[in-house]
């Protein structure tokens, strides 16, 4: 029987193959000043077909298309007008050219973006949050832009300092390299807070890419890519506006302005402010659940493009965010003493970058790029009577030449580097008077260091339309306090059949810890804590298979089913361990097994017009080796979450309602906790959005259940006791929060 059915399978695929031809095109948009670029993630429908595609980052889409005499295609944007074009029979070859819809005398096309979806073009399973998706709820931050990601859990880190962290395949964050439009961001010190520095509203995308993907980026991506794109200042929208205010007096303002100021030269302003004025203590325990801060942040982005196809794009970000949490009655740094319990954070950063494309040839065919990012950042904070200082300057530069050889075969050669200097350093000035004699609990950390590493990188691809694309990549890179340092990474993508499509990848990751900035968390307990000498680089293998099918179900003629199985496994590994001992938090080399399993299915229906439906299950096995106990399950990593998103939008997008149901899971907890598992628990999201002509008006609330974490600070009554402890977090913190806010477009 399953001769009978593979051999069924192969006589479909080589008819559907010989009644077959591989279509290929791209989509371009033409800017006022009769400029033409590449248009990413626009939708191709074809309509004999039945089916819809996406282009990837440079525009290009290809597909296998029967045998027909004619084939109509249309190319879509939000904001752009729409255009068709039928094929002659034998055609392969097509080009769209869209023209933005903001001109007085025409017609502005309305049309609707998926909010989340999964790439098909890309051989790297790829979830994408369309600038759509980010208006699904506030998106105050990046790290509230995950709530109805199908692969991203997004929690807080502890109790008291406010700072977020996501989870992909099981992991936390700092497993994860994100990109700024292809740069490395949010490393070191800046990432403890680094997702609450990136407003949602400033970006136009984010591309979730599962496994190590690419070399081109340096080593650190092991569970994943997540890649941010910023709203571009080729967009011809002169201001961008969004305010938002929340019940607990929450505010923000984003702006954003982008300037074409001559056919070359083009430009985007960003601005941010955002104000928590009031220490709320929803559970009664003395500490604010949230810190009482304020942030301000400012960016400019530059694009010049020139005749010959060159571009150089550039830029700079500063922030300042100031944090103060701790017991309600804490409210200046002159209150700081062993009475009440207190912490002030500040950040200060400072990023540019510079990014220069050069076309080798009329065609574009080969080009050479650099990329050079410089990060600097100050972290000023103190926790109780714990002190951590801590100063980064980062450089990244990043040197490529890229060849198509034809539509089949490209490759990518590249040299980058890597140089980070740390000042990081903890004091701890308490002290104990037992029975007339001092016993001093002081201490002092340096976990400083000074890191350059060297590389080089190779990346083939090789394609054949959508039928299958496979890119195989290695790096070697020399560090100077860890050696020589190899990692190979391949990702395949099989269509078995139009709509059914297979992927594969694996790869090798590194990553150096900042194990302070890490697990800042730990600076809000009572325990001292202990590092082990001679701290290694984690090193980890992360490989999975993913299997998607596309079918047609109610109104939508592209509804997708997914399933994916991934598998992390360290070879080296920094375990923090909290219940070694109770005095301590230990850090030290993992000695044993560490892996993470995940399993994830993901159905996306269109059951009626305009009414799209997601829903997720994600079930996770996370183990680890701790000392004096063995493989045992990691704390804290929940078993499983479901996701339930429903979104129904009228004619026109008048109106437009959206409802989120989150299922999570229970974790296991450290054994001095109140409980051995956290219990299951729901959480409800909902946002309604009016759209007037250039207006967007929207409320909405979060946790609308009320679910809250009771007790999440334990012996928060003796917050200078050595079992005071805020890291103990499952849950959310707050209750329900109900917001309102605007979004106001000004078309050039």
């Amino acid at each position: 029987m399953k001769k009978t059915v593979i051999s069924f399978l192969f006589f479909i695929s080589i008819a559907s193959f010989l009644n077959a031809q591989n279509i290929t095109g791209v989509v371009k948009v033409q800017k006022a000043n009769g400029e033409v670029e590449p248009l990413a993630y626009a939708s191709i429908y074809w309509l004999e077909g039945k089916s819809a595609f996406v282009s990837d980052d440079n525009g290009h889409f290809s597909f296998n298309g029967k045998k027909t005499e004619n084939i109509s295609l249309i190319a879509a944007y939000i904001g752009y007008i729409k255009d068709t074009i039928v094929l002659a029979s034998g055609q392969d070859k097509v080009e769209f050219i869209l023209r933005e819809s903001n001109n007085l005398n025409e017609v502005r096309v309305v049309g609707r973006q998926q909010g989340n979806f999964l790439s098909k073009t890309t051989p790297v399973k790829t979830e994408v949050i369309s600038a759509a998706g980010l208006c699904k709820m506030a998106c105050c931050n990046l790290a509230e832009s995950f709530e109805n990601s199908a692969s991203v859990t997004v929690g807080y880190a502890d109790a008291i300092t406010g700072a977020r962290q996501i989870r992909l395949l099981g992991l936390s964050g700092q497993y994860t390299q994100m990109l700024d439009e292809n740069r490395p961001v949010m490393r070191g010190i800046a990432s403890p807070f680094g997702l609450s520095y990136i407003p949602g509203q400033w970006l136009e995308s984010i591309q979730i890419a599962k496994g190590p993907s690419s070399v081109v980026n340096g080593l650190e991506a092991i569970t994943g890519q997540i890649n941010l794109e910023h709203r571009k200042p080729t967009t011809e929208q002169p201001l961008f506006v969004n305010l938002f205010l929340s019940n607990t007096l929450r505010s923000e303002a984003n702006l954003v302005s982008s300037l074409q100021l001559n056919s070359k030269l083009s430009t985007a302003i960003f601005g941010h402010f955002s104000t928590d004025p009031l220490g709320h203590d929803g559970n009664h325990d003395g500490f604010k659940d949230e810190p009482v801060s304020m942030q301000f942040n400012l960016a400019n982005r530059w694009l010049y493009m020139s005749e010959n196809g060159s571009q150089i794009r550039f830029g700079f970000k500063a922030l300042s965010d100031d944090r103060l949490a701790g017991q309600n009655d804490f409210k200046k740094d002159s209150q700081r003493d062993y009475a009440i319990w207190g912490s002030n954070i500040k950040n200060k950063g400072l990023n540019s970058y510079i990014k220069i494309g050069v076309p080798l040839n009329p065609e574009n065919t080969k080009n050479i790029a650099t990329v050079i990012d410089y990060t600097y950042h100050n972290l000023d904070s103190y926790f109780g009577m714990k002190d951590y200082k801590a100063e980064q300057n980062s450089l990244f530069m990043n040197l490529m030449f890229m060849n198509t050889i034809n539509e089949k075969h490209k490759y990518i050669l590249g040299l980058s580097g890597q140089y980070d200097n740390f000042d990081e350093k903890v004091s701890n000035h308490r002290t104990i008077n037992l029975d007339e004699m001092i016993n001093p609990l002081a201490y002092e950390i340096d976990a400083g260091r000074e890191e350059m590493s060297l590389g080089g990188y190779g990346e083939y691809t090789y394609t054949s339309g959508e039928k299958l694309s496979f890119v195989a990549g290695i790096r070697l890179d020399r560090n100077n306090l860890h050696g020589w340092l190899f990692a190979p990474r391949a990702n395949l993508k099989y269509a078995f059949m139009e709509k059914l499509i297979f992927r594969a990848s694996g790869g090798r990751g590194f990553r150096s810890t900042n194990v302070i900035a890490d697990n800042l968390g730990m600076l809000s307990t009572g325990r001292s804590i202990r590092l082990d000498n001679n701290l290694d680089i984690e090193d980890a293998w992360t490989y999975g298979a993913n299997l998607t099918s596309y079918f047609s179900l109610g109104f939508g003629e592209d509804a997708s089913l997914s399933f994916d199985y991934f598998r992390t496994d360290f070879n080296k590994q920094i375990v923090v361990d909290q219940e070694r001992d109770m005095r301590y938090v230990w850090l030290y080399n993992l000695d044993g097994r560490s892996f993470t399993n995940t399993y994830q299915i993901d159905l996306t229906i269109e059951p009626v017009e305009r009414l799209t439906i997601l829903t997720t299950f994600r079930y996770t096995d996370a183990k680890v080796t701790l000392n004096g106990q063995g493989l045992v399950e990691k704390p804290l990593t929940s078993k499983y979450k479901g996701v339930f998103n429903v979104q129904y939008a009228t004619r026109m997008n008048k109106w437009t309602f959206d409802v989120t149901a989150q299922l999570n899971g229970p974790s296991k907890l450290f054994y001095f906790a109140d409980m051995e598992r956290s219990p299951v628990y729901g959480m409800l999201y909902a946002q309604v959005t009016k759209k007037f002509k250039d207006l967007d008006v929207y409320i909405g609330g979060e946790n609308l259940t009320n679910y809250r974490q009771h007790n999440p600070i334990i012996d928060a009554q003796d917050p200078y006791s050595q079992t005071f402890n805020s890291t103990v977090i499952w849950g959310p913190l707050m209750g329900i929060k109900v917001y309102v806010g605007l979004r106001f477009t000004i078309w050039k």
